[in-house]
């Protein structure tokens, strides 16, 4: 990638656009993608002026929103450019880049798309934000169910140059309600005179405009399909969601709930090149808000000062007691977050699982107990029973709200992920405080 960045970089110097151009034409969009993190500004847009209308699109749709706003503002000049590379681009593409926009913005730019692609975009920009009409695209190909399978190519051969994808082709009725899709293998495969209609079964899987992005997430994963029909609430096919367009947004909602449950309030693309406030101004929330949570441990510390004084061994063992509790809260609450998110477990099933992790807690609770008598058994033998029941008592705390919290969050129509791991902690903190000085207390008469 160096060299070819070096001999890329020495052709824009001495002005030799047409072996740059050629050059240019013989590389992968992902090529392109992976030098333009090496390029500068300038000449990373004299190289994307001299890519071809295929590289164009495809480059651009790799880029990210922020690189992308930088082509565009470089392309400010060549009006002409930005049109064509707006109105060629797929209108999912076009309108997950648009959406990112300030409003002003994103409607001069949408000002000088084609009549026909300005209704497909301010159609899809209407429908809510993380829905599926926000993700799918109008280009596809459909024919009629009494067409013959020879007539059915010619058709797509006519209308098919610019769908998404031709692995999958749907059949309409004369309203545009969607009968069924086919596989493109079943067509090749199928004797030319042959009914459309003959090789439907009239089984079919689709996806609602208004749905919820997650939606889609699960049905691609349930069904493994390379595409998906959107229907209205009519029945009406107005579009198809892709699976690299749905691979993009499980991503991103990974990469959100991921850093959610670090405490961080959206997601960072990229620590190396997000700002230092933006940083700071993500994680500083959660974490003062944690501060203020954590003055309860004090709080309850300093409401069993006498017990501390008596028995100053205590204060050893403290902090791996309530860690203990906050790390098993922790574990429980990603498998929890994980399996919610996924759609394996499902609100109704909170109670079904109480059960299987006080068995599951008791356990881990008891090794670890037996760690930790090991430990005060030689270190200080007085405390051994305190320190063993409060391992078993914090680690069934900390999983119970690590399992209860995501549940919680769900009901109350949170996102689960929120139900993160320095706020599980910070709870386990103050109750492992509580058990282990209370059963002190009563252990040692105070």
């Amino acid at each position: 990638m160096n060299e070819l960045r070096s001999e890329l970089v020495s052709l824009i110097k001495i002005q030799e656009w047409k072996a740059l151009k050629y050059e240019v034409g013989k590389l992968d969009a992902f090529d392109v993608v992976k030098l333009f993190e090496e390029l500068s500004e300038r000449d990373k847009i004299i190289i994307f002026r001299l890519l071809n209308n295929q590289q164009t699109k495809e480059v651009f749709k790799m880029l990210s929103h922020q690189k992308q706003q930088e082509i565009i503002d470089g392309l400010a000049e060549n009006a002409t450019k930005i049109t064509r590379l707006l109105n060629d681009i797929e209108p999912d593409d076009r309108t997950a880049f648009l959406a990112e926009l300030p409003g002003e913005v994103a409607q001069k730019l949408i000002q000088q798309l084609s009549p026909e692609q300005r209704a497909i975009t301010n159609q899809l920009l209407g429908y809510p934000k993380d829905s599926v009409g926000r993700l799918m695209t109008t280009e596809y190909v459909a024919v009629r169910p009494e067409f013959t399978v020879d007539e059915a190519f010619k058709h797509i051969r006519e209308f098919g140059q610019d769908s998404e994808t031709l692995n999958v082709i749907y059949v309409v009725d004369e309203n545009w309600k969607l009968i069924d899709d086919l596989r493109i293998k079943e067509l090749i495969l199928a004797n030319p005179n042959q009914i459309v209609d003959e090789l439907i079964n009239h089984q079919f899987i689709s996806l609602n405009a208004s749905d919820d992005q997650e939606e889609a997430i699960k049905l691609f994963k349930n069904y493994d399909r390379i595409a998906l029909p959107v229907v209205s609430e009519e029945g009406v096919l107005i579009g198809i969601v892709t699976f690299d367009d749905i691979m993009d947004v499980a991503d991103e909602e990974s990469s959100e709930d991921f850093h959610k449950f670090g405490a961080i309030r959206t997601a960072i693309a990229n620590p190396l090149k997000a700002r230092i406030f933006e940083l700071y101004k993500n994680r500083v929330v959660w974490l003062l808000a944690l501060v203020f949570m954590n003055l309860f441990s004090g709080a309850a510390l300093a409401s069993f000062e006498d017990v501390i004084q008596s028995v100053v061994a205590l204060v050893f063992f403290l902090p791996l007691l309530i860690d203990s509790g906050g790390n098993a809260g922790s574990q429980t609450a990603t498998l929890m977050i994980r399996s919610l998110a996924m759609g394996d477990v499902k609100l109704s099933d909170w109670y079904k699982l109480i059960g299987k992790e006080l068995v599951i807690s008791l356990l881990l609770g008891l090794t670890m107990a037996i760690g930790v008598s090991l430990v005060a058994s030689y270190r200080a033998p007085e405390v051994v029973i305190v320190v063993t029941l409060t391992m078993v008592l914090t680690v069934l705390m900390g999983s119970m709200v690590g399992l209860l919290l995501p549940f919680l969050f769900t009901k109350l129509k949170l996102d689960p992920a929120t139900a993160s791991a320095p706020l599980i902690t910070s709870i386990a903190d103050i109750s492992g405080v509580l058990i282990y000085f209370s059963i002190a207390s009563w252990w040692f008469g105070f």
